[in-house]
């Protein structure tokens, strides 16, 4: 049964309302997750035109902020929807304008879930990137901002938090008692690879997955297996960050070299997945790499796309031949010169996390929504009646 008719949708068998709460950082992805909800709930016969919670969280001129909710929240299912990393935002400070950091994306958040003065039935939280994620253990004497962020959260009454391809997911431990749901959007990666790379075959002579390190070895693995190329039936490869422990730069031990570990990729077209796409010098590296050992194609996939360094080197690889595609999701804010590059592909995430507001409104089961295992196969199934019609009308 398709995904679009087990929607939970119907005024009898909700939680409690609906209200989107949607923060300035992440209004247009909520704009688009709201516009398939309502147009769930009008198929289901509901009189509704939106679920947003208008709000805002005015600054004085002294910096000084507070949260403001602009509708009566009481009794409503609350789903606040923040994205720490969007640094388009400014303010006004002493007459500066101040870009706004994860730090202060994530103390609005708190603004509004203490505007909202308990009133609400049930308070949820959307963070696709979680605040502090990639500081999730401690090697020194270091914070653990991430797991004091869950439990502040827990401590101001939050039931759920959701979030996509957490850094380390084990941060849930500090929270065991609290609701915590990690996504991965591994269906609407491939359906876009496949929709902008018609081509792409994922026979093993044709196509290999690396990992780009140890700790991304799992998520690799994932889409290898419901590619139906897992290890039994296709070389993985994978590189390793060779570190230089002798020096700490910007709080970490720089690499050295990407090591790479496993059979040749020569003729074959490489995919690679991370969670982050930060400066992106390790998929250039990377990139680099496999080139040079023959490969046909590189793509690369980050559901964090980033480019704290810019795009410069990108536009000279993709000149080069270095990349073919780069992926990253809409789940924080994408620069608009980033969304007009010829080598970047946008994956849109927003209907499935509508899927999950909808079942968890509606107190319905999640598992198919976090193991896509089914419509991976459906896809592919379909992928294979299409390539066969071709074949056949050339014949």
């Amino acid at each position: 049964m398709a995904m679009e008719s087990q929607t939970f949708f119907s005024a009898e068998n909700r939680v409690a309302p609906l209200g989107i709460v949607p923060l300035a950082g992440a209004r247009e992805l909520s704009e688009k997750v709201e516009a398939h909800l309502v147009r769930w709930a009008k198929r289901a016969g509901m009189d509704v035109d939106t679920f947003i919670i208008e709000n805002s969280c005015p600054r004085f001129s002294s910096g000084d902020s507070k949260g403001l909710i602009k509708s009566t929240v009481r009794g409503y299912d609350l789903f606040f929807v923040v994205d720490v990393g969007n640094y388009s935002l400014t303010y006004n400070y002493f007459g500066n304008q101040n870009h706004m950091s994860p730090d202060d994306h994530y103390q609005d958040l708190k603004r509004l879930i203490q505007a909202a003065s308990g009133k609400a039935h049930r308070v949820n939280v959307v963070m696709p990137l979680l605040y502090g994620g990639r500081q999730h253990r401690r090697s020194y004497r270091e914070s653990l901002d991430c797991a004091y962020m869950l439990q502040e959260l827990q401590q101001m009454g939050v039931s759920n938090v959701l979030t996509f391809d957490a850094h380390d997911p084990r941060v849930q431990n500090a929270v065991p008692v609290m609701g915590f749901d990690n996504l991965m959007p591994t269906y609407q990666v491939l359906k876009k690879l496949f929709k902008d790379f018609p081509d792409l075959s994922t026979d093993k002579k044709d196509f290999m997955i690396v990992s780009p390190d140890e700790g991304a070895l799992n998520r690799n693995m994932y889409y290898a297996s419901v590619l139906g190329v897992d290890m039994g039936n296709l070389d993985m490869g994978m590189f390793y960050k060779r570190r230089d422990f002798s020096r700490v730069v910007d709080g970490r031990n720089p690499i050295v070299a990407h090591e790479y570990l496993g059979t040749p990729v020569e003729g074959k077209d490489v995919f690679v997945a991370d969670d982050i796409i930060s400066s992106g010098e390790s998929v250039l590296d990377i990139a680099e790499n496999v080139k040079a050992r023959k490969a046909r194609r590189f793509f690369a996939y980050g559901t964090y796309a980033i480019f704290t360094n810019g795009l410069a080197k990108f536009d000279k690889a993709y000149e080069e031949g270095l990349i073919d595609g780069i992926f990253g999701s809409n789940l924080t804010y994408l620069n608009p010169e980033l969304k007009n590059r010829p080598w970047f592909h946008e994956v849109d995430v927003s209907k499935y996390i509508a899927y999950f507001i909808s079942a968890l409104n509606h107190d319905a089961s999640i598992s198919s929504l976090l193991d896509p295992h089914a419509k991976i196969d459906a896809l592919l199934q379909k992928r294979a009646l299409e390539k066969a019609k071709i074949i056949d009308e050339q014949l």
